[in-house]
């Protein structure tokens, strides 16, 4: 079995940007990646993965310690003579990842889309080609990607962090969202704000200090903050109707030198989205105790209902998201031309997963986690949730935004009355917008929600 022991919790190497990353990866020391001296009878796969950002478990946290990619070597190493070893490495973000793995000291990684971009980019200028072999998971609108403020700022919708202190972290997925939002709000993402680069744990705590005025990031890190109450979200990736993902990375050259292992990590990947899809509780209790992160916040994004959905297919309307990033990324300088289509290799996968492919996702269903319980309850609305929830010992409830259908907890949710109904949304001015188009609605908060379900 694998070992158990999770690396600290902080990155190895800290965030800065891709620039600095590259060279700091270069001078860095020590073996990595598959051992192709002569006559070597071990070889040592090495996989960067990001604990907290978990859209990517089936690849690193989950599949780490189920000890999927272990089995599946060990029984190469019985047909072959040869011991496989599995160094895996944590980060929170993709950015040393990529900077790892263009100097040949990571095998295979995973990322969000953005960096997997500069990811391509990165590999092709230093001649360590890369290329995208998976999916982790997936949200077809957009859904992963949060802006959050604190639960008493002023600031009540995008129009107003004109001029405010904004954190992100630069070039990922988050930003991408960052930029496309607040373009579409009339906003200039370079001069109407004060960006600040830096790693999400960074920007959690800047917010919470008060030296940030928003904060936009990605899984899992909006959820836990509202989760905590030390966060309200202010605008839900979702409304930008555009996929986001986090996807498989692998060398260039160590999938054609070694592709029966890259073989080996996609068929285990498939198994760890098998066991999650089946057992979502079980799995989020799982990733909860590796990572530290409550339980209710990973079922958010990686239960039933949740936010991702998990699946390995390199699905076209994925692939066409991807190259709509390119001119973003472009803009902020941080790649050049990407030639999407040569990055994305589709033939691992389909050598690897002899499996029928998972179903679309499809709309989520509010759901009730009760203590002391090891399954949940899904409900047809809102309101038999909020029936359900009442008198209950609710561990959490999860009901999706009425427009965009993003998964939220019920209990941080913005709750419109509209004549018998009860709608949810995850952020108040989502609310106020669905109001104001329906004469006779009203905003309620969550406590008179639940008395008027009864």
């Amino acid at each position: 079995m694998p070992d158990k022991k999770i690396p600290s919790r902080r990155p190895l190497v800290p965030f800065l940007s891709f620039a600095l990353l590259l060279p700091l990866a270069t001078a860095c020391g020590g073996a990595a990646g598959a051992d192709d001296s002569a006559g070597a009878r071990t070889v040592t796969v090495t996989v960067g993965y990001q604990s907290k950002t978990i859209n990517t478990v089936t690849a690193g946290t989950l599949l780490r310690s189920l000890g999927y990619f272990e089995e599946e070597l060990a029984a190469r190493g019985k047909k072959d003579g040869i011991t496989y070893k599995v160094a895996w490495q944590d980060y929170a973000t993709g950015a040393p990842i990529t900077a790892q793995m263009t100097a040949g000291k990571i095998d295979i990684g995973s990322m969000g889309d953005f960096p997997l971009l500069i990811n391509a980019a990165r590999g092709k200028q230093l001649k360590q080609p890369t290329r995208l072999v998976a999916v982790t998971g997936y949200n077809l609108r957009g859904g992963l990607n949060t802006v959050v403020t604190a639960p008493g700022s002023s600031v009540g919708s995008l129009a107003d962090l004109r001029g405010k202190k904004v954190s992100t972290s630069v070039g990922s997925a988050a930003d991408g969202t960052l930029v496309r939002a607040l373009q579409r709000a009339g906003l200039d993402p370079e001069k109407d704000i004060r960006k600040l680069n830096q790693q999400p744990s960074v920007g959690a705590s800047a917010l919470t200090a008060g030296s940030a005025d928003a904060l936009s990031q990605f899984v899992a890190w909006p959820g836990l903050l509202a989760y905590e109450g030390r966060a309200k979200a202010l605008y839900d990736g979702a409304e930008l109707n555009l996929p986001t993902f986090h996807g498989v990375t692998v060398r260039e050259k160590f999938a054609k030198e070694r592709a029966g292992i890259l073989d080996d990590f996609l068929t285990a990947q498939r198994r760890a989205t098998d066991h999650l899809r089946t057992q979502p509780v079980a799995a989020a209790e799982s990733v909860a105790k590796e990572t530290g992160l409550p339980a209710e916040v990973v079922y958010l994004y990686n239960g039933a209902n949740g936010i991702s959905t998990f699946d390995p297919e390199l699905r076209p309307e994925l692939i066409a998201a991807l190259k709509e990033d390119v001119p973003l990324l472009k803009a902020a300088k941080l790649v050049g031309d990407v030639d999407v289509d040569a990055f994305v290799d589709p033939a691992p996968l389909k050598r690897a997963a002899q499996a029928p492919a998972y179903p679309k996702a499809t709309a989520a269903k509010p759901e009730l986690w009760l203590k002391g319980q090891s399954t949940t309850r899904t409900f047809t609305s809102p309101k038999e949730l909020l029936k359900a929830a009442k008198g209950a010992d609710v561990r959490a409830a999860y009901v999706p935004d009425a427009v965009t259908g993003t998964l939220w907890f019920a209990d941080k949710a913005v709750w419109v009355v509209d004549g018998a109904e009860l709608r949810a949304f995850v952020t108040p001015s989502g609310a106020k917008a669905y109001a104001a188009a329906h004469p006779g609605s009203r905003i309620v908060d969550y406590a008179a929600a639940v008395g008027l379900a009864s």
